[in-house]
């Protein structure tokens, strides 16, 4: 089986809108936690982060897009409902990272 054979046959499978409508849904998601870490860098940074401070919430805010990139790219050439799972897998590890990114900013101290 050559590569475009195997393309058609999972877009025969799923429909387009579907595998758009889920990937526009994982994004919303992925959107949402990319605006919450921005919207904690901004708090922290208000009462003064040091380098290393900076460097760690700046890379939270990257890592959901990240994770959703990478998530996609395991995910596009399965079927939509195992790429709603890589996507929400990708959730999963995202959420554990925010909350280990919230429990070090607790215990950060301030400039």
């Amino acid at each position: 089986m050559t590569t475009s054979s195997n393309e058609a046959q999972v877009s025969a499978d799923s429909p387009r809108w579907l595998v758009g409508l889920v990937i526009g849904l994982a994004g919303l998601f992925y959107a949402y936690a990319v605006w919450n870490a921005v919207a904690h860098l901004i708090t922290m940074a208000q009462t003064g982060l040091s380098v290393g401070g900076w460097a760690t919430l700046l890379f939270g805010v990257a890592f959901p897009a990240i994770v959703f990139v990478f998530a996609y790219v395991i995910g596009r050439r399965r079927r939509v409902g195992e790429l709603a799972l890589v996507f929400l897998a990708g959730l999963g590890v995202v959420a554990v990272f925010w909350m280990s990114l919230i429990a070090l900013s607790l215990t950060m101290p301030s400039a």
